[in-house]
């Protein structure tokens, strides 16, 4: 019989609709009932493409006798930690203060108050390597609640005043300068890994946002050093397993650090970042290589998560049906030489294994390999390989697919509108813009509104009951605001605005210039969450000072850019000591340095020297620069207002820190004044 999470729209929730365990969803009446059975609270949170959370609900959460356990001594809540953030934020705060490690699932135990006071991840069904079983784990908490509560207590209370004293270093509330940002960039030289690219050791994530910032450090300053990072970072991730080279796309994260063996969970915020950072890389290069990832990344998007509804999907699976009835890991996605031969006869098996370094041996599991671009010797027929890819990819269609989370998670929705406006510009890709506009379309209609407040998340075309936090006003602001530039079409521009303006006045703390992760009239957990540095995604403190000053540019408004240069205070204390953590907020801070730039192009939309003076603005590398074109007179963008044709020809303003370049109608002088 179905558990109160039958009526939730949450994916991962639905997941667990049929466990024997009482599940409650987070809410006020799950701590009133412990509070009025004297249970304390089991609080699971995981994700729907989270490998070990389908493991332990297999082994500990569909077990009857584990279930019946749960019921009769805990309170058993059950968290989408893509739905609700900051309570998955608070709690793993408190995970990772008391063991120095965190992940999913995070298994926390609460008093009916919702003060933690015993903390894990993953409980294996029985002992081993040392970690207890989680039904040790469950009477070891049951016995100390009975029978050591005021102990309890007082472990819940420490932990609560600790973490309300871990409070965050602002800086001066200045944003950073020249100097802060040089020394960023020499902290990033320091951890980059020159033999494989990237940085740090394994596992090895594809690091998005430090990778914008190099761009954009390069574009306004030349340093070579910096582009050379960026560029041989996306060539090492683009020809490994990391990326898949038959349906594009890139998984979580590499198990090693040589971007051979992924996780093979695909993730809507990851492909979105990167397929914006390679564009950019053919911005900024030229690389037939990153030109072809921007738009397999971004057709793969299309493709696979696009929802009927027109927005993108949160995830694909790890795991899927190995052909046996048995969920893989990977089982999608790799290749034996013996299905290459099946699929390909022997010769072009040869190439394939050769082309995409297949072995016998195998670099996954059970002579398994996945398939990766080594560099080789020598030179492959072209259209021999595309009919090779073709092929693997027509059979691999028939396997059974990895499970697909179809939440709209507003925030990487944001990021995703982003990168498919811009990718479709560059590319002359109309229907990717198209795209863009759709899921743009969606979160309009769908997640926000009369009041300009967005939901968090919606599920075939019905939003989601939790509020949207920092990271999404901020994150669908720059999609809207990159449509703008895009489209010329103002009305993304307004939609950006009443989003800042929520920012501004729900999320911002007049005092310190710091940025909250939850409203002001969000639900009140043990503590406010509030953290600035980068994890999968832009954090929202950054990515909100990024638009706000994305914003001001548009717009003229003094307000949106005091308040993104107060935000980018945090990045002036932390961006020279930790760069890799916070690298989309210095990102923003190259922006800010280089003003941004402010570009208008005036002339009739059908004619061709408009669209020219648009698109190289559009393909401008100065940091942050955004763009308004329209006709002779339109009032569509702030941008063009007293904006006039020069000698009856289209025409581009640049602008600059409240100086202006002469008009031009000529590109070239364009081009020019959008480079260095």
């Amino acid at each position: 019989m179905p558990n109160r999470l039958a009526h939730e729209t949450s994916p991962y929730l639905l997941q667990h609709a049929d466990n024997p365990v009482d599940w409650w969803p987070w809410s006020a009446e799950a701590f009133e009932e412990a509070d009025r059975t004297g249970k304390p609270v089991l609080l699971s949170v995981g994700y729907s493409s989270c490998h070990w959370c389908h493991v332990m609900a297999h082994e500990s959460f569909e077990d009857q006798e584990t279930a019946d356990y749960l019921n009769a001594h805990f309170v058993n809540v059950k968290v989408d930690r893509e739905e609700r953030p900051d309570v998955d934020a608070v709690y793993m705060e408190a995970v990772q203060a008391a063991t120095g490690q965190g992940g999913w699932p995070m298994t926390v135990f609460l008093t009916p108050g919702a003060e933690p006071f015993y903390f894990g991840t993953y409980f294996p069904p029985a002992p081993r390597q040392g970690s207890p079983s989680f039904r040790q784990v469950l009477e070891g908490v049951h016995s100390a609640w009975t029978d050591r509560r005021d102990e309890v207590a007082e472990v819940a209370e420490k932990i609560v005043r600790d973490l309300a004293g871990r409070e965050i270093g602002f800086g001066d509330a200045q944003a950073p300068g020249e100097e802060d940002l040089a020394r960023a960039l020499l902290g990033l030289t320091r951890d980059y890994d020159a033999a494989h690219g990237g940085f740090g050791g394994a596992p090895k994530f594809p690091p998005s946002m430090a990778v914008e910032f190099l761009l954009r450090h390069h574009a306004r300053t030349g340093a070579e050093g910096a582009l050379q990072m960026a560029a041989d970072t996306c060539e090492r991730m683009a020809r490994g397993g990391i990326y898949d080279q038959l349906g594009g796309g890139f998984a979580r994260y590499s198990v090693d650090r040589e971007w051979v063996v992924p996780h093979f969970e695909k993730m809507l915020y990851d492909n979105a970042l990167l397929c914006r950072v390679y564009a950019h890389l053919w911005r900024a290069t030229g690389s037939d290589l990153a030109r072809r990832v921007a738009l397999e990344t971004a057709d793969f998007m299309v493709r696979e998560l696009r929802t009927n509804e027109g927005g993108f999907a949160s995830a694909l699976d790890a795991d899927s049906d190995d052909g046996t009835g048995k969920h893989v890991e990977g089982a999608y996605y790799v290749w034996t030489p013996a299905e290459l031969r099946e699929v390909l006869g022997e010769q072009d098996a040869e190439v394939a294994a050769d082309y995409f370094g297949v072995t016998e041996e195998g670099s996954f599991e059970e002579g398994a390999s996945v398939l990766q671009l080594p560099q080789r010797e020598g030179v492959f027929d072209a259209a021999r390989i595309d009919s090779v890819k073709a092929r693997l990819k027509e059979a691999r269609d028939g396997r059974p697919a990895p499970g697909r989370d179809d939440k709209v998670v507003a925030a990487w929705n944001g990021l995703a509108v982003a990168a498919l406006a811009e990718t479709g510009a560059y590319f002359d890709r109309p229907d990717l813009v198209d795209a863009a506009v759709g899921a743009a379309d969606l979160l309009v209609r769908l997640h926000l509104d009369e009041h300009a407040r967005l939901a968090r998340t919606s599920k075939d075309g019905r939003a989601g009951a939790h509020a949207g936090v920092l990271e999404d006003y901020a994150d669908v602001a720059e999609g809207f605001l990159a449509l703008a530039s895009v489209t010329g079409e103002g009305v993304w521009l307004d939609f950006a605005g009443f989003l800042l303006d929520h920012v501004l006045v729900q999320f911002t703390d007049e005092e310190s210039g710091g940025l909250y992760d939850t409203a002001a009239d969000a639900e009140k957990l043990i503590r406010r969450p509030q953290d600035p540095t980068d994890n999968a995604t832009p954090s929202g403190w950054s990515a909100a000072a990024g638009a706000l000053l994305s914003y001001a540019a548009q717009t003229g408004s003094e307000p949106h850019r005091a308040a993104a240069e107060r935000a980018l205070g945090v990045v002036k204390a932390l961006g020279p000591r930790v760069p890799r953590f916070i690298g989309w907020g210095l990102a923003a801070a190259e922006a800010q340095l280089d003003g941004p730039r402010e570009v208008a192009v005036v002339g009739p939309a059908e004619a061709p020297a408009t669209r020219e003076l648009h698109r190289v603005a559009l393909l401008a590398t100065a940091p942050g620069a955004v763009v308004a074109v329209g006709a002779p007179g339109s009032d569509e963008l702030p941008l063009l207002a007293g904006r006039s044709l020069v000698g009856g020809e289209p025409t581009a303003y640049v602008c600059r820190n409240f100086t202006c370049d002469a008009p031009t109608t000529d590109v070239e002088r364009l081009r020019a004044a959008l480079g260095r």
